[in-house]
């Protein structure tokens, strides 16, 4: 199977998750990625789609017309050429089967041209309809529009739309050097989501499963000593992941500030530049380093303060940790939503509003939901979304062979 992923780390962990237990289940894997994610590949058959992670997320300062800048002479040449890549190295494969992210859209042409099954991967609603939510990253995210809601899954749609034309350029590393016309719809939808985070809507169809996230469960993340013996205790953990703007540096005197308001000890997890200590902050209870594994640094975490992506809210979740959420763009509203409506995390904090006191009554907040996050936690845990995964493509796989 060729698995196809697009994005920041949180779009490629799962993918790395899901390419480890399809291959200890016997099948043969190809994982194509971007560089510079950050996700743990090794040992996987693994192929690079041309594209940095950071191309995903432009630099949104500047003003209107310096962004449409950066993303005309950035972003879009970027993922030109990658959606070009995942048509030439699925090619190069020859898979049984296409598995693929929302944004890698010239997959559906490939897989019709190779007459191979094709599956979609969803870490948020953003391709399903449905009248019980509206499309999360949109405008209308946080507000219920009742019957209306499916109407919001358009924007996505129309933002697929404005990539046809380099779709079509992708075409060219096709067999037969062209698109092989009208796409054949997705065998299954794979919902990589926690339903103790999004129940499942009713009028999902059949053929969409909701599996739950997926984590490489089996992964045995050896924390560096000083890292370990840093978090014994009562520690806040901030993250914010590839999000970098605003002020990062008065963003961790903030977060700093809130924690020690708390008795907490502080671990800034910097990543892109989401937050940038200045020296003098840093101290026996402030630790900073760009990055460590989510899994083993939130077993020790009293409360993580996180961006709100989907990979972190689940990570965060499935550990049983309180959060606050600071959203920044796309998905991160909803998910901060959908946190504090399960009761495991405080009400945002959008990061334009960031302050030490305003972080300070979050942490409070998230603090007294300590309890519930850790029953949450332990059903997130009891899901295996991965191995639910792995056994729906086996299905989609006999199906065919049956067909």
């Amino acid at each position: 199977m060729m698995l196809l992923t697009a994005g920041t780390r949180g779009d490629v962990e799962p993918f790395t998750a899901l390419a480890r237990h399809a291959a200890d289940a016997g099948h043969e894997v190809r994982l194509g990625l971007v560089d510079g994610s950050g996700a743990d590949a090794a040992g996987l058959d693994a192929v690079s789609l041309e594209m940095p992670a950071s191309a995903v997320v432009p630099d949104l300062t500047g003003g209107p017309m310096a962004v449409l800048r950066r993303v005309r002479g950035e972003v879009r040449p970027s993922l030109r050429r990658m959606l070009a890549a995942a048509v030439r190295e699925t090619v190069a494969f020859r898979p049984d089967v296409v598995v693929h992210h929302p944004l890698v859209l010239s997959a559906p042409m490939v897989a019709d041209a190779l007459a191979v099954p094709r599956v979609l991967v969803e870490f948020s609603p953003v391709a399903t309809p449905s009248v019980e939510l509206p499309a999360a990253g949109g405008p209308t995210a946080l507000r219920d529009l009742g019957r209306a809601n499916r109407w919001t899954y358009a924007v996505p749609r129309a933002a697929a739309r404005l990539l046809r034309a380099d779709v079509a350029a992708a075409a060219e590393q096709l067999p037969a050097g062209r698109s092989p016309g009208a796409r054949t719809r997705s065998r299954a939808t794979l919902m990589a989501i926690s339903p103790q985070l999004l129940p499942r809507p009713s009028d999902w169809p059949s053929r969409v499963h909701l599996t739950g996230a997926w984590s490489d469960e089996r992964t045995d993340h050896v924390l560096d000593p000083s890292v370990a013996a840093f978090l014994r205790g009562a520690v806040l953990v901030a993250s914010f992941g590839s999000m970098a703007a605003g002020d990062p540096v008065l963003r961790a005197e903030a977060v700093v500030a809130a924690a020690r308001a708390h008795g907490l000890r502080v671990l800034l997890l910097t990543g892109w530049g989401g937050l940038q200590p200045r020296h003098d902050l840093l101290g026996p209870d402030v630790l900073a380093m760009r990055s460590a594994p989510l899994g083993p640094v939130l077993q020790g975490a009293s409360v993580v303060v996180h961006h709100g992506g989907a990979g972190t809210a689940h990570a965060a979740a499935r550990a049983g940790v309180p959060s606050v959420v600071v959203p920044f763009i796309a998905d991160q509203p909803f998910w901060a939503h959908r946190l504090h409506r399960v009761g495991i995390a405080a009400a945002p904090v959008p990061f334009r509003r960031v302050t030490a006191d305003a972080l300070r009554v979050a942490v409070g907040e998230a603090l007294r939901q300590g309890p519930r996050a850790a029953a949450v936690g332990r059903a997130v845990r009891a899901e295996h979304g991965v191995q639910h995964a792995v056994e729906v493509l086996e299905a989609v796989r006999a199906d065919d062979v049956r067909r």
